[in-house]
């Protein structure tokens, strides 16, 4: 019954982008708002509690990340009843959009809460058909090409961790059986797997099919071409929802792959996002507009939390996840203002606003700005603090401190860059430039708020104490 209430508002969405009545439609952002309802009760139910037998199952991770998705997809429908405002759409296109987010939280749902395999994989692929669709309501010839590239990208993408997954399966199958598709099971008898090198190819190929999905090395572009290209709720809708359904597919793999070899796992890993940080700092540094530069900052903060993950900080790796979901997406949607006017340049974006709305929007966008490059009391500062930690702590018990230490300074000196990108770039925003009215309306600013106090919840006690509690 409780899977049936989760599906209920996105199914909803779904059908009433297909009528014509005006109730009908008046429905979509209504059924859109409603799906943090059961999301919310499945987060308080005791864990581990069965959707669906042995193949959906909720634990306190998967929730946590299900919770995350569901603010931001209230921001993404905030940000959808001004879009019009901002961009030329039709109402059929945002019908349309709206048809496609049905579908989308469907298979994200499913693929983020699957103790299956093979689920999982249903679920994200249905996921990213679904965003192939939003990229195309900008219709302009600059969407209908990236979209036509995520569907080639995203194909080698999900056939990489279908490949991965079939390799895991058949390194498992002669000790579990049918039971090698359970992620459980696979976590259980992780030690006692009898072809461990299958086991770690296979999940080599799932992690390099989740990491290009994500935008790591070397495909740290073309996230931040479609992004550009799309309207800034669909790059919301990435960053924010997307982008954690495939962690939290990688949080389950790594989990299983550091019980078969936790030496292999984070060299892998390690070298990995060591790659991506050093390719996407600099790109930052030459980003010459904000899509493309929040874009990038993304695969950044997600190259970190795998980093984090893979270390032994998963209290690092789910604060610094949390307020990745609601930071980027906040930034992303706030571009529907800042680019007034089709205008992509920094100077001066962070001026022009009167009011108590347009004052209030550049005290939260200029907030947020800082906060994502982890300046205290950011969420992210903190998180990285542990994360480091977590990172010499665990070179502390493998006797490699030095090469840790040095690689952290490599780390810092990546971040420092970007760091200073994003610093120069706020005060090009509030100090340089002309300055030209620009028009907030409530619902951006809501939605803006409600992401600001996702943030504010995330240093509460007893959100640290939950976070702690997990893995």
């Amino acid at each position: 019954m409780m899977l049936f209430w989760l599906l209920l508002p996105p199914l909803l969405m779904f059908v009433a982008s297909f009528s014509q009545n005006i109730w009908a439609r008046r429905l979509l952002p209504i059924s859109s708002f409603a799906v943090l309802i059961p999301v919310a009760i499945l987060f308080r139910l005791p864990k581990p509690y069965a959707l669906w037998r042995d193949y959906l199952v909720a634990d306190d991770l998967n929730t946590y990340i299900l919770l995350l998705a569901s603010v931001v997809g209230i921001g993404v429908t905030l940000a959808l009843l001004t879009l019009d405002r901002h961009v030329r759409i039709g109402q059929k296109a945002i019908y349309r959009f709206y048809r496609f987010f049905g579908l989308f939280w469907v298979g994200l749902s499913v693929s983020i809460l699957a103790n299956h395999m093979g689920i999982f994989w249903i679920g994200l692929e249905m996921a990213t058909l679904s965003t192939v669709y939003m990229i195309k309501t900008n219709h302009t010839p600059a969407a209908h090409k990236e979209a036509w590239n995520y569907m080639i990208v995203g194909a080698i993408a999900i056939s990489l961790v279908l490949f991965g997954i079939i390799l895991i399966y058949a390194s498992a199958k002669p000790l579990l059986g049918e039971k090698a598709m359970l992620f459980d099971a696979l976590l259980h008898s992780a030690h006692r797997i009898p072809s461990p090198f299958l086991f770690e190819m296979g999940f080599a190929l799932a992690a390099l099919g989740m990491f290009v999905k994500m935008g790591f090395f070397p495909m740290n572009l073309w996230l931040a071409h479609i992004e550009r290209a799309a309207f800034y709720p669909v790059a919301a809708l990435f960053s924010g929802i997307l982008e954690s359904g495939v962690m939290a597919g990688f949080f389950r793999f790594s989990q299983i792959a550091g019980t078969v070899n936790y030496d292999h796992l984070f060299l892998f890993v390690f070298v990995y996002t060591l790659l991506t940080l050093f390719i996407v700092a600099f790109l930052i540094f030459r980003a010459k507009d904000f899509m493309r530069l929040f874009s990038l900052s993304g695969v950044e903060h997600m190259a970190l939390i795998a980093l984090f993950w893979v270390s032994g900080g998963t209290f690092a790796a789910l604060l610094h996840f949390g307020a990745h979901a609601f930071l980027k997406p906040a930034l992303f949607l706030s571009t529907g203002v800042l680019e007034s006017g089709g205008r992509y340049r920094f100077a001066g974006a962070l001026r022009g606003y009167h009011g108590v709305r347009g004052k209030l929007f550049w005290f939260l966008v200029g907030l947020f700005m800082l906060a994502i490059v982890s300046l205290p009391p950011s969420p992210m500062f903190f998180s990285e603090l542990y994360g480091f930690g977590a990172m010499i702590d665990n070179a502390k018990a493998s006797h490699h401190l030095l090469a840790m230490l040095g690689a952290i300074t490599l780390l810092l000196v990546l971040l420092s860059v970007i760091f200073y990108r994003f610093v120069a770039i706020y005060q090009s925003m509030k100090y340089e430039g002309e300055e030209t009215t620009k028009i907030v309306y409530a619902s951006e600013v809501a939605a803006l708020a409600i992401f600001a106090l996702g943030l504010v919840a995330l240093l509460l006690p007893g959100t640290m104490a939950f976070l702690k509690s997990i893995g």
